[in-house]
């Protein structure tokens, strides 16, 4: 079957200009993507530790004091962060179901899409969802810290050891997101299992893979592009910072503006990869729909076990 690239990219962003209420799904959805880092630094010039002014600042000194003193307080605020952490992402799960709900309505024939209607309807696919996520999650976990913890013990020799290994593991890791992709409208739309919906997205793209190839090379490129745009008001932002590196010997000001410009900015930040995580998740919707109801395009949307 012939695969019109340009008609489904077209018509998800048809669908999600339309009904702009998907923004918000894709917003909340954007909380679960995969995504972090992280940079640590230091150095074994103790006189050039001692001219940075927030190390010897005594507030920071006292803190510290106090958090060795009362270590509960670190566990109780690191408990806290677990908590919100999975309340976001929880969100975060519910806007991807949002998002292919609402997707899946608009393609049967719905003018009117209301947050209320898709919250409602995607609460019955929430453990599934969740559940396949997070199990795939936990396997790349399990078989990616082996991998760290040989590399920390032999001091990074262990990571040129396992780079041809590491090579296999990245394409798997891609061709699994892709499964997954699939796997989720299937659970949604065709009220399947996690197992049963994984089992699904294998045989959708198993049936096209050259499809998914093109499509995903697709997405690839140009989600990468649009957020190297959208996040780089944060790069010039800190670039002058960094280049300036020595300045905070004196003075944190420039540090203080840097932070302001980067929360100032990160309101615009959401919104903007609210809107391309909509698209993103509206592609591989349709997608789906295209390939499992090629006949009429009309999804069926099953209703969830009580």
């Amino acid at each position: 079957m012939k695969f019109d690239f340009g008609e489904v990219l077209t018509r998800s962003w048809q669908i999600i200009w339309k009904h702009r209420i998907l923004w918000v799904f894709g917003i909340l959805a954007s909380f679960a993507r995969g995504g972090g880092g992280g940079n640590s630094g230091g150095s074994n010039n103790s006189d050039y530790s001692q001219d940075i002014p927030f190390q010897t600042d005594p507030r920071i000194q006292q803190f510290m004091r106090f958090i060795a003193e009362n270590w509960w307080v670190l566990v109780i605020a690191i408990l806290i962060i677990f908590l919100i952490s999975m309340l976001f992402y929880s969100l975060g799960i519910m806007g991807r179901i949002g998002l292919i709900q609402g997707v899946a309505k608009v393609e049967k024939g719905a003018e009117i899409l209301t947050f209320a209607e898709l919250w409602s309807e995607s609460m019955p696919y929430f453990w599934r969802i969740f559940g396949i996520n997070f199990l795939i999650g936990l396997v790349i976990f399990i078989i990616i810290i082996p991998f760290i913890l040989l590399g920390i013990l032999t001091a990074g020799i262990g990571f040129a050891c396992l780079l041809p290994l590491i090579c296999i593991l990245i394409p798997v890791g891609w061709i699994v997101s892709i499964i997954l992709e699939q796997a989720q409208p299937a659970i949604i739309l065709e009220n399947l299992s996690m197992l049963d919906g994984f089992k699904r997205g294998l045989e959708i793209v198993k049936s096209n893979v050259l499809t998914f190839f093109v499509l995903a090379l697709i997405v690839l490129i140009g989600a990468g592009i649009i957020s190297f745009i959208i996040i780089m008001p944060i790069f010039l932002t800190i670039i002058p910072l960094i280049l300036g590196a020595e300045t905070l010997k004196q003075s944190l000001t420039p540090a203080y503006i840097t932070l302001a410009c980067c929360t100032l900015y990160f309101p615009i930040l959401l919104f903007l990869n609210g809107i391309l995580t909509a698209y993103i998740q509206s592609v591989w919707t349709i997608t789906f729909l295209r390939l499992t109801q090629p006949t009429d395009n009309v999804p069926i949307i099953a209703e969830a076990n009580a």
